[in-house]
């Protein structure tokens, strides 16, 4: 007894469902002796019934099972076939479903008219046709025979298979041909092959770049921000700052115009601004370390060593460092000054906040008192000129009273004035007397001599008087020399005593000016010591290293891509 067991595949088109059935069995048949079946009408079948099924359990086509040699004669159907046939039929069974259990009414002797009749007669025998242990058992049943059939794989392609043992009678009812597979078909499928090659290929070639974009990002990226959390989560030694707040302020106005910008931000802005630069200088820093040790706190061991001075820093690291944890900004819009000062400890915090406090306010007072001390030293200088000067022209003056022996030239002109006056008078009456004398026919000389001596003298007299006034005399200089000189001294003194009174208001404006320009350092919010650190802010920095390495990976990035691209092209 022998076994042969033939396996092709091939490509093939769907087959005409109406194709006339191949005589090659028949002859196959007799000429091995066995009584073939007589011909059968074929079945008209559904559109699927030459398509693969995806719920097939493995042996693809049945329709090389073994037929019987002889169909039972067909059976009338009964009133109810139609309606449990075309129920059958609404099911969507496939044509390998359909041609196994056509084989399985021929196994068990049904006279089934049709597949669908088969399913009926089956299912009324009590038989799944559609099982698997039904299937397994109608090969079972026909491993005698020969079994020729094709197996559905795929849409377009079959598989022949062919069981044949020595000394069996029983052949197959139908042989389907062996069709040739098309070009066209070929090349599709060779076209589809590459897509996917292609597809795959795409799809590798996004993974890798994937693949290596994320361990790009993960070495310049996220690992110095995991090293940055690290640090600041677990090795940054804390710091406390302590925040104060104070104000310039100066003394108030007296005049309508100087009051105009007191009291206001804009009067003492230059001095804030000057203490905010005084505050941030080196001076403001060495003199901090001889006072409260600015350099030893922050070399201290406990201190983490990113944020540690090292023992033999420079000035210029220790000043980059006092930059850094000391801060002064000014706020132009209300004139206050924020100072902020952190240290790892908060006492010691208090400590250098209050000591720069100080220095501001001991600033403040030199740069007022300097100008306050020039304008009150200009002031007081032409005070005592004045008073010199007044001093000696009033000297002058009493000098020449002293010297001429009158104390006002001009009442000593007016005296002599009135005296010229009255020997005026008296020389007209004398005068008048004469003419009434001479008017007699026979004046009396004894009479008239004495009146004409009298109007003589009074004539010398007058005459002498005013001489003085405008001539020089043995008795001195003349009267109007005098008066000239005595009106210049008089002058002078009175010139002097005005620049005097100027002086004094001068200086008295001065001493008013210099108050004003007083500065006064007010503490508005005053240092205290915190109870919880303020650095290092852990989440904000790690997250600002994430951005900026980011930002830094972006931009190689984007200038290596240009940059390709412009070689490239």
């Amino acid at each position: 007894m022998t076994t042969k067991l033939t396996i092709s595949r091939f490509r093939t088109r769907k087959p005409d469902p109406v194709a006339a059935p191949d005589p090659a069995p028949r002859a196959f048949a007799a000429a091995a002796g066995v009584r073939a079946a007589p011909a059968r009408q074929p079945q008209p079948l559904e559109d699927d019934a030459f398509m693969p099924d995806p719920s097939d359990d493995g042996f693809g086509d049945q329709s090389f099972l073994p037929q019987r040699a002889a169909d039972p004669a067909p059976q009338p159907l009964s009133a109810s076939a139609p309606e449990e046939i075309d129920a059958i039929r609404r099911e969507g069974l496939t044509g390998r479903q359909l041609r196994v259990a056509r084989r399985m009414a021929q196994k068990h002797g049904l006279p089934a008219t049709s597949d669908f009749d088969a399913v009926r007669l089956l299912r009324r025998a009590g038989i799944d046709p559609f099982g698997r242990s039904a299937v397994l058992e109608l090969v079972q049943g026909d491993h005698d025979g020969t079994v020729t059939g094709d197996l559905s794989e795929d849409a377009g392609t079959s598989r022949a298979l062919t069981v044949s043992k020595g000394g069996d009678d029983k052949l197959p009812q139908t042989v389907k041909p062996i069709p040739v597979p098309s070009t066209e078909v070929r090349v599709e499928e060779s076209h589809i092959a590459e897509v996917r090659r292609i597809q795959s290929d795409i799809v590798a070639r996004r993974r890798r770049k994937l693949a290596l974009m994320w361990a790009k990002l993960s070495v310049f990226v996220l690992l110095p921000t995991i090293l940055a959390g690290w640090y600041y989560y677990m090795v940054a030694t804390p710091m406390y700052a302590v925040t104060s707040k104070f104000v310039i302020q100066q003394a108030t106005a007296t005049s309508q115009i100087s009051s105009l910008f007191s009291g206001t931000a804009f009067a003492t802005g230059p001095d804030s601004v000057a203490v905010q630069g005084y505050l941030q200088s080196p001076a403001a820093m060495e003199r901090l370390d001889q006072d409260k040790g600015f350099r030893a706190a922050f070399s201290n061991p406990s201190i983490d060593p990113i944020q540690r001075l090292p023992a033999n820093a420079t000035q210029t690291e220790t000043y980059n460092l006092y930059q850094r944890y000391v801060k002064v900004s000014y706020d132009p819009t209300e004139g206050l000054i924020n100072l902020e000062v952190s240290a790892a400890d908060p006492k010691l915090a208090v400590e250098f906040s209050k000591a720069l406090i100080g220095y501001a306010e001991e600033q403040v007072d030199k740069m007022s008192a300097r100008q306050r001390s020039d304008q009150m030293d200009t002031a007081k200088a032409n005070f005592a000129d004045a008073v010199a000067k007044l001093q000696a022209a009033q000297a002058t003056l009493v000098g020449l009273q002293e010297k001429y022996k009158t104390l006002d030239s001009t009442v000593e002109a007016g005296l002599v004035t009135s005296q010229i006056s009255a020997l005026n008078a008296q020389l007209m009456a004398e005068k008048l007397s004469l003419a009434q004398l001479q008017a007699n026919a026979a004046p009396n000389k004894a009479r008239m001599d004495p009146v004409i001596t009298r109007i003589n003298t009074l004539n010398d007299q007058i005459a002498q008087l005013r001489a003085g006034l405008t001539q020089d005399g043995q008795g001195g200089p003349s009267l109007a020399s005098v008066q000239s000189q005595m009106v210049m001294a008089t002058a002078d003194v009175t010139t002097r005593q005005m620049m005097l009174a100027q002086a004094t208001s001068a200086m008295e404006t001065s001493r008013i000016e210099a108050q004003r320009q007083t500065r006064y350092l007010e503490l508005a919010v005053e240092p205290t010591a915190p109870d919880t650190p303020s650095y290092p802010r852990a989440f904000e920095n790690t997250l600002v290293v994430l951005l900026i390495f980011a930002g830094i990976y972006l931009m190689i990035s984007m200038t290596i891509a240009i940059l390709r691209e412009q070689i490239s092209g």
